[in-house]
């Protein structure tokens, strides 16, 4: 019995979270928020949240050791490596510990500025579902935070 690329389709659409959201700045300025690790650890994870970075290679092989610290006080190891960093329209990463996911974000170039494409492939159906409840609002929350320090960097007059 053969996969139809239905069957296909449906069963990797079963294991991805994908959440977008169009910014008016130009995907350059949306790639250096992405790239600049200080930028990075202020608007990284949901809202209420604070990361210290250990390591972040932003390159390919690159590793990226960090630990989340939540508002309820509790700490939350990361370990993720960087597989494709292509400036600036294409980001992958691994989530090496659990949950185990790949990360693909995209930078478009869309009138009046740029789409964020966020898509979190996990290794099955069931981890995707235990985790949705939660990664859906916090993704949003995630874009909430870059949006402001995309605004908090024009303000500060950095030009890209």
């Amino acid at each position: 019995m053969s996969t139809s690329p239905t069957d296909t389709a449906a069963a990797q659409a079963a294991r991805e979270i994908v959440s977008t959201r169009h910014f008016t700045q130009p995907r350059e300025q949306l790639w250096a928020a992405f790239a600049d690790a200080q930028r990075l650890a202020r608007w990284w994870g949901p809202a209420g949240f604070r990361n210290t970075f250990e390591l972040c290679e932003f390159r390919p092989g690159g590793h990226w050791r960090f630990t989340m610290h939540g508002p309820d006080g509790q700490d939350y190891a990361n370990l993720s490596v960087f597989h494709t960093v292509e400036a600036p329209t294409r980001l992958v990463l691994e989530h090496e510990n659990a949950p185990h996911f790949h990360l693909h974000i995209t930078l478009s170039e869309e009138a009046g500025g740029t789409r964020l494409g966020w898509r979190m492939c996990f290794d099955d159906a069931a981890t995707r579902e235990a985790v949705a409840r939660y990664a859906v609002p916090a993704n949003e929350q995630v874009f909430d935070r870059l949006q402001a320090e995309l605004t908090r960097n024009t303000n500060q007059g950095a030009t890209i």
